[in-house]
């Protein structure tokens, strides 16, 4: 089994510090702001407000973990927001809403090989392409995003790409060019529209390398109906034992883990249609 690396949203030093002691493999602070607000309007979604000029600060307290820097989508000011992110210490820069093999190319030549370059899937105009995005040289790996994927294939749940095997295509694709790949975040263990514990099963399945750990692993009520104060180092332990039992299932526990999802699924399908 490969290792997935856990990733969550930070926009301090103490949460920083904090997900790095509970063993979190990835800081990731979100520069993107652009045309964000507009794609994601009335939904229940992480909108960043973080500035550039505070990456300092995580980065001081960052020692183990790797600082992920998303930037904006390619704009007039890319080159400059990239230099700093770099200067102020990133590990990998991410670029959002990518359209084709052009944006990550100009990305790539931004960066110039001073860090790591991770490119979002997140259009189906990327998706089209994304056999000429992956053969990029100066990618070095791929990150599914599928909130903005869902909104931009029209689909009802971004959770209908894992489903209907669109996930499957992306990661064949990737696994076949030897290109590490990730997608979506998980909520804690036994949260969840659908079961973070189901979801990690298809993680190993199709070799992911990277998962967002969600909201619910900081506690904040209003985002999932549980809230309680959390221990987040024990909260990464279940992950991990959970990720461990997983990666000894057969062929027959993992089709049996495809269905359960697409029950789910449809059942989150029908409610949202039925409003």
């Amino acid at each position: 089994m490969k290792h997935l690396k856990l990733m969550i949203l930070c926009d301090d030093p103490e949460s920083a510090q904090m997900a790095e002691n509970a063993g979190i493999d990835r800081i990731f602070y979100d520069l993107e702001y652009i045309g964000k607000a507009e794609r994601q309007h009335g939904r229940n979604t992480v909108k960043s407000n973080n500035k550039i000029d505070d990456l300092p600060a995580l980065r001081k307290v960052i020692k183990n973990s790797e600082l992920l820097v998303r930037t904006n989508p390619i704009h007039a000011y890319s080159k400059e927001e990239i230099d700093k992110a770099i200067a102020y210490g990133a590990d990998i820069l991410m670029l959002p809403m990518t359209i084709d093999q052009h944006d990550a190319e100009q990305y790539v030549s931004m960066v110039a090989g001073r860090v790591k370059v991770c490119i979002m899937i997140e259009t189906a105009a990327a998706m089209a392409r994304l056999d000429k995005i992956i053969s990029v040289k100066g990618v070095d790996e791929i990150f599914i995003g599928l909130n903005d994927l869902h909104i931009s294939m029209g689909l009802s749940f971004m959770f209908e790409l894992l489903s209907d095997g669109l996930v499957e295509y992306i990661a064949g694709k990737c696994n076949k060019a030897g290109m590490p790949f990730g997608f979506g975040g998980i909520a804690r263990i036994g949260e969840g529209d659908l079961p973070s514990d189901d979801i990690l099963g298809e993680h190993v399945r199709l070799e992911s390398t990277s998962v967002i750990l969600s909201r619910t692993f900081k506690g904040i009520s209003g985002v999932d109906k549980n809230t309680r104060p959390i221990d987040l180092a024990e909260e990464v332990g279940k992950v991990r034992t959970r990720l461990d039992e997983i990666s000894r299932w057969d062929g027959m526990q993992h089709k049996e883990n495809r269905v359960r999802i697409a029950e789910a699924v449809d059942k989150v399908i029908a409610k949202i249609l039925s409003k």
